[in-house]
């Protein structure tokens, strides 16, 4: 069962860096954009360790306080829900 979680979460962790990417780059060439629901909906499926590290490494998203903060309590929650389940369910 835990590979499965972990494989997940690899896939949504690639399509998170990619999206958060691939926003930097519309940006820039001033193109259309990634909806921000769209990418914080990633983060909360299981991408915001590796969505708030790629923002931080290409400086992207880090004035809006909904990503500075949003993302940082998306993990602070998923890691609280992550052991919650272990411990109800004893996995």
């Amino acid at each position: 069962m835990m590979n499965y979680f972990l494989i997940y979460l690899a896939i949504v962790s690639v399509v998170s860096l990619i999206l958060t990417v691939s926003d930097k780059r519309r940006a820039q060439r001033h193109k259309y954009r990634i909806r921000e629901s769209v990418l914080l909906l990633f983060s909360a499926l299981g991408g915001s360790v590796v969505m708030l590290i790629t923002m931080l490494l290409i400086h992207h998203k880090t004035r809006h306080l909904k990503f500075m903060l949003g993302i940082p309590l998306i993990i602070v929650l998923q890691i609280a829900v992550f052991i919650a389940v272990r411990v109800i369910f004893h996995v």
